[in-house]
């Protein structure tokens, strides 16, 4: 048998890392504290309904069928995805606008908005294409070690991308202010305000309107289920329903894990778990960072999430569905620089059911509702219940219908689940932001500085926090592991 490795998580990023080390002939187990696979990637079923609890959107197809070549396989191995025609709309105070499924739809849009617009739509989406390749090929696949790692002729010769920002770029370009919102939407998925991203991160932009939205048949949990199954057949072993106490080091080095069983002992340890809580699980002299050190970064949002069960199908509503009927700037500002409940809020609704039946009961429709807040709140229930009426009427208000009469149940999720079962610092959803203070080698890094054989994984380091990344993430911190360990 090769070398121990225990995981912590079995997130994105730690199944990713388990299917890379178990290839190269690492004995792998994976430790989840709750009773399923996928951490923030759960789902959730009651009556016929089915929700994925946290990621929704598919982005970047390409990064999901390179893992899955890594192994020999294809993701239709596995599941069946669907491009989505339209991908999404987007509801203003006057009306919905479409974002369809091809590029030449979405500039007919632009043009139906504002005249002339599309012209210099495609130059924004050739320089954001431009900024996807060198992304995927110079760039996202570095383990964040040195800054050295950025150094390019391609970035030397964009370094101007790197130091203007995202919301600048746009303005300058287009002047009505629901294709300003419409562009700088995409950005929101690095959880940081598009006038604190560098300009570079274009590339999202092509990752929406050039590569498409997509949905894997059955929901986002199909892709944990396949990444599951590729691991199982590798060699993975999962023990689910089994929290981490504590870290175990010795002579400097991790040697193995505490469990409600009792002590593991491995030779590494790699931790796809929250970076916060997993420093805690160590020795305070272990630790890389001060919790002043984690007060003062720029933290994604956290989220306050409803899982909603419909007894009739809705009027009105895609797959994918973004109500940015009030003040995006004034939200913003709520999330990331006062920090409180807002006053007025955007949110995301998305119903599966529309284009996966299967995702509800037959005439039922699935929908899952998702207001972006600042981490670290006060969370409580009477808070919850305001908002989701505030939700629902604007639903009913933009889709011209009443939907309360329809709903069999709700659930809800906010701050403080995503402590409770993700050990989230603050309650974030999306980990750390990707602003430029927070980008490559400037992120904690896949390595402990610390301990000798504990290694990190997972959206609070490289490449940052997202689906695709994760994937990237894992197999990032498995090269780390066989450069040392091999």
């Amino acid at each position: 048998m090769g070398k121990k490795v225990a995981i912590l998580g079995s997130g994105f990023a730690s199944l990713s890392a388990s299917c890379y080390l178990a290839r190269d002939g690492y004995e792998v187990t994976v430790y989840e504290k709750n009773e399923q696979l996928g951490g923030r990637a759960s789902q959730f079923s009651r009556d016929g309904f089915t929700f994925d609890m946290g990621p929704s959107w598919y982005w970047m197809p390409d990064i999901f069928e390179k893992f899955f070549s890594d192994f020999g396989k294809s993701t239709a191995d596995y599941y069946q995805l669907d491009r989505l025609d339209p991908a999404y709309q987007i509801f203003f105070k006057d009306e919905a606008v479409t974002i369809g499924g091809s590029l030449e739809q979405i500039c007919d849009e632009f043009e139906r908005i504002e005249p002339g617009s599309s012209k210099p739509l495609r130059r924004f989406m050739e320089r954001a294409a431009d900024n996807y390749r060198i992304a995927i090929e110079k760039m996202v696949y570095k383990p964040g070690r040195s800054p050295l790692e950025l150094v390019s002729a391609e970035t030397a010769l964009r370094l101007d991308r790197f130091f203007s920002t995202i919301s600048r770029d746009i303005r300058r370009e287009f002047k009505n202010p629901k294709l300003v919102s419409i562009l700088e939407f995409p950005v929101l998925f690095l959880g940081a305000k598009p006038s604190d991203t560098p300009s570079f991160y274009s590339f999202m932009n092509y990752a929406d309107f050039g590569l498409g939205t997509w949905h894997p048949r059955g929901g986002m949990y199909r892709i944990v289920e396949a990444m599951a199954e590729l691991a199982r057949s590798l060699g993975v072993t999962f023990k689910t329903g089994t929290p981490i106490a504590e870290i175990l080091v010795r002579d400097g080095k991790a040697c193995g894990v505490r469990t409600p069983q009792g002590e593991v002992f491995t030779d590494l340890v790699l931790s796809g778990a929250d970076y916060h809580h997993t420093e805690t699980l160590l020795p305070q002299s272990f630790r890389q960072f001060s919790e002043k050190y984690w007060d003062t970064r720029t933290f994604a949002p956290s989220s306050l999430l409803f899982f909603v069960g419909f007894d009739r199908k809705l009027q009105g509503v895609r797959h994918h569905n973004l109500f940015f009927d009030t003040d995006f700037e004034k939200h913003a500002r709520e999330i990331y620089d006062r920090p409180s409940w807002p006053e007025d809020p955007l949110f995301y609704a998305n119903f599966p059911s529309v284009t996966d039946p299967g995702m509800a009961p037959e005439g039922g429709e699935t929908g899952f509702f998702l207001m972006p807040l600042a981490p670290g709140l006060e969370d409580r229930p009477e808070l919850r219940e305001a908002y989701f009426e505030r939700m629902i009427d604007r639903l009913d208000q933009r889709t011209g219908q009443s939907v309360r009469p329809a709903i069999r149940f709700s659930e809800s999720f906010c701050v403080s689940d995503f402590i409770d079962r993700y050990n989230s610092y603050k309650g974030n959803a999306y980990g750390m932001a990707n602003t430029l203070r927070q980008t490559a080698f400037l992120r904690p890094g896949l390595k402990s500085r610390k301990v000798g054989s504990l290694y990190f994984t997972g959206q609070l380091t490289v490449p940052g926090p997202g689906v695709p990344p994760s994937l990237i993430s894992g197999k990032l911190a498995s090269e780390l592991i066989l450069k040392h360990h091999s």
